[in-house]
């Protein structure tokens, strides 16, 4: 084994791009991997790696070929995108190199699996990726290919029998669940804000896998509100009890820091260091149900100066074996140039200042009238029997 942990980096994914006054601005990826390298985290604990655009044949493992053509149709000329495809939308607007800077994010994800696999490395990070919305055959909520899906499909072709996803991003990881939807082999587990409440309506706890794949779809659908002691209850009470009984080969795990309470998109209240534990715990929960091995990706995340760079500058530094004291000081160098790019003041901190604690679900009780409680017990009771596990 060649390396501890992998960093998937090319400076031109940032061509991912919607244009002015869209949320997903590609400054965040920027500032993430200069606060990555104001911690020298690429300068020995990660190895800063750049794949290869993901070709034809790979994008076919998930999406449909006529919609890779209608993608590549508004890459060349973005007046002739087909919104029939969900592309040329107020969400997926068309630009020039869509195709290109897509394909470049979703190769990036499918290396990062690929040397997982091969055991080049235990774990690899893709904080460019976690672009779970899009479907086979369409665009959707930002995304375009479905890196996460990508490279899911990817380990399968390599030989994998069993692959865990969990996604703790504020949106339901819809398009990832539809892609294994009929699938034994693949265990989609997703932490999100309710449907009710929020993008894209969907992830009910009722959700749970096609013929043939029952309990493979997991879904818990957190009440608006939701702030550090809820998430982590939530995530605790489900998550661990499943990959325990899954016993995946590869655990995958998308890190949308959307969940955080200055995320202008949705109504969570989850702190950077709510997100920072869970992400320790994902660690952790790879080197016991699946010797290690860990691909873990980005996702959403609209706070892109004060959120975005701090959440997943910890998750690459998890991943590397040398995580941030949260109490750190962040370089002068990185908020200068926050400063430059922005005209933002930058965070001085790798922290929110909170000590997240939570009570166990299985010690602390179940109460009937709290939402959150009712949350978690309606994913276990729809799910857990299907794992031999009781609700």
């Amino acid at each position: 084994m060649s390396g501890r942990a992998q960093l998937m980096w090319d400076e031109a994914v940032t061509g991912y791009d919607f244009g002015p006054g869209h949320p997903m601005d590609p400054v965040r990826l920027a500032l993430t991997m200069r606060l990555v390298e104001a911690f020298e985290l690429d300068r020995g604990p990660l190895e800063v790696v750049a794949a290869k655009p993901a070709g034809d044949s790979t994008l076919r493992l998930v999406h449909r070929e006529d919609y890779i053509e209608a993608v590549r149709a508004a890459s060349a000329d973005p007046s002739a995108a087909d919104v029939s495809y969900g592309l040329g939308t107020e969400d997926d607007p068309a630009f020039v190199g869509i195709h290109e800077a897509s394909a470049l994010i979703a190769g990036q994800s499918v290396g990062a699996a690929e040397a997982v696999w091969r055991g080049d490395v235990l774990h690899a990070v893709n904080f460019t990726g976690g672009l779970h919305h899009a479907m086979p055959g369409g665009a959707s909520g930002f995304c375009i290919y479905n890196d996460a899906a990508l490279a899911i499909a990817r380990l399968l072709e390599l030989g994998a029998e069993r692959v865990a996803y969990v996604d703790v991003d504020v949106h339901h990881g819809d398009g990832v669940q539809a892609a294994f939807w009929e699938d034994p082999r693949v265990l989609t587990i997703s932490l999100h804000e309710h449907p009710r409440t929020l993008f894209p309506q969907t992830g009910w706890p009722e959700e749970t896998g096609g013929e043939g794949a029952e309990g493979s779809a997991v879904n818990v659908a957190l009440p608006a509100g939701t702030g550090d002691e809820g998430w982590l209850r939530a995530f605790h009470a489900v998550v661990p009890e499943l990959l325990g009984a899954f016993r995946p080969q590869v655990l995958v795990t998308q890190h949308g820091a959307d969940t955080h309470f200055e995320d202008p998109l949705a109504h969570l209240a989850v702190s950077l260091d709510a997100q920072r534990s869970v992400a320790e715990s994902c660690h952790a929960l790879a080197h016991t149900v699946a010797d290690g091995r860990w691909v873990a990706l980005g996702g959403g995340g609209y706070a892109v100066v004060d959120v975005v760079p701090r959440s997943w500058t910890h998750l690459a530094a998890i991943a590397a074996g040398r995580p941030i004291d949260p109490a750190s000081v962040i370089p002068d160098a990185w908020r200068h140039e926050v400063f430059r790019r922005t005209r933002q003041l930058a965070p001085q901190r790798m922290t929110d200042g909170r000590a997240p604690v939570w009570r166990d679900f299985g010690e602390g009780g179940y109460n009937p009238a709290d939402r959150l409680d009712q949350a978690v017990l309606a994913t276990r009771r729809a799910v857990f029997p299907a794992h031999g596990l009781l609700p």
